[in-house]
């Protein structure tokens, strides 16, 4: 993998794990626990943002 590539990739993988708690988050019962995965994903979304740049790495605006 060339250095190109890799923020590419860690976008993704932030992107993907920031998708991952937002399903979480519509299946958790407690509100509590729900309120925590939505912040948490967009924490991810928000530091993805920061570090790479808006619609770094994909074509997805978000």
């Amino acid at each position: 993998m060339d250095g190109e590539s890799r923020p590419n990739e860690r976008v993704r993988q932030m992107r993907d794990k920031a998708e991952e708690l937002e399903q979480a988050a519509q299946h958790a019962v407690d509100p509590g626990e729900r309120q925590r995965l939505r912040d948490k994903a967009l924490r991810m979304r928000e530091k993805c943002e920061q570090e790479y740049g808006r619609g770094s790495g994909t074509m997805d605006p978000m």
